[in-house]
């Protein structure tokens, strides 16, 4: 037998690209267009040269009681990790462990899928209605427990914190992880953390790549009740004890300290998502109502295929997915007001052609 036969296989996820190019205009991979407030450099600076010779806290106990104390709950009910995408990939090692598929939609972040054919774990999906709006009444079957992004990826688009109570209700057997990646660039209430009281198996997932202009830094958490919690820190320190770096660590407490920087810098996201939905609906676009620091669009004569190819030529990387239902549709980061006035621009010179 061939050493390969004991081999895991799996299909790995495709980040966007990557391409270290000088000049371009990059709205690929959803990253914060403005930098990191400077206390949050300063803070990383000040780390003394000793320091880095010594294990980070294994605990990361000053960054959860940071945000602990920013989101009004108690250090055992926060997880940190590596990224939300280490919180999430440990979220399906630690709750999805039954013989009932998990459920999650059809088109949504495509990482799910990965994680669940990796720690072989049944999964269904759930296809989302004609307008992309998920439907909760698709999450009420028994199953092996349910995870979403809210607002939706590549759609943008929110359930509302009233719909996904109604889930909660439907589900008191299963966990049931909402993955809150985009949900500062909402209106305000639009969270379903408040719910994490009352439900024991909600699991409220975060990261500091988008809203905070922190993906270089790679900080995500989860917040929920202290049993689902206890549950997912002994699976972490199972499986890897020192995962948050010092840098992270003291970067992450800073950036949780500047919430007028935060503000603001969320604010001039949406002011130019707005105005850039404006402009591209003047070009024949048709944009989903996004909640998020993207926007997800498609013109109503061009391919998008043939439109992603343009723009990369013109140095401007959008993110195209050759998948079913949504093959036509663009990914567009919301970037700088002056990055995104130049894609206008050159969308403009592409349609008239």
């Amino acid at each position: 037998m061939s050493w390969e036969a004991n081999i895991r296989k799996a299909d790995p996820y495709t980040p966007g690209e990557q391409p270290g190019i000088d000049g371009i205009i990059k709205l690929n991979t959803n990253e914060n267009p403005y930098p990191p407030p400077p206390q949050v450099l300063a803070a990383i600076a000040g780390i003394r040269p000793e320091e880095y010779s010594l294990y980070p806290d294994p605990d990361a106990g000053v960054l959860r009681q940071s945000l602990a104390s920013y989101h009004g709950v108690e250090k055992e009910q926060v997880f940190v990790g590596v990224g939300s995408d280490d919180v999430l990939a440990l979220a399906f090692l630690t709750f999805f462990n039954s013989p009932q598929p998990i459920l999650f939609p059809d088109i949504t972040y495509s990482f799910y899928d990965v994680w669940a054919n990796l720690y072989r774990i049944p999964f269904v999906t759930k296809p989302l209605r004609d307008d992309f709006t998920i439907d909760p009444a698709d999450y009420m079957g028994n199953n092996g427990g349910i995870i979403f992004p809210n607002p939706n990826a590549p759609t943008g688009l929110l359930l509302e914190p009233g719909a996904v109570e109604e889930i909660l209700r439907a589900n008191p057997d299963a966990v049931v992880i909402v993955d809150e990646a985009y949900i500062d660039f909402c209106p305000t209430g639009k969270s379903v953390l408040p719910l994490i009281g009352d439900y024991e198996n909600l699991l409220v997932v975060r990261t500091f790549s988008k809203s905070r202009s922190l993906a270089g830094l790679r900080i995500g958490y989860a917040l929920g009740s202290k049993r689902l919690i206890g549950c997912l820190q002994n699976v972490k320190f199972s499986f890897n004890s020192y995962t948050m770096d010092l840098p992270s660590l003291r970067g992450g407490v800073a950036s949780i300290h500047e919430d007028a920087y935060f503000r603001e810098t969320l604010e001039k996201v949406i002011v130019t998502r707005e105005w850039t939905k404006k402009e591209l609906e003047k070009l024949g676009f048709v944009c989903t109502d996004s909640q998020s620091n993207f926007l997800f669009a498609h013109h109503a004569h061009i391919p998008a295929v043939e439109l992603f190819a343009m723009l990369k030529e013109a140095g401007i990387y959008v993110r195209y997915f050759a998948k079913p239902r949504i093959e036509q549709y663009l990914r567009i980061t919301v970037g700088t007001q002056a990055q995104m006035e130049a894609l206008v621009d050159c969308l403009r010179s592409l349609v008239k052609q």
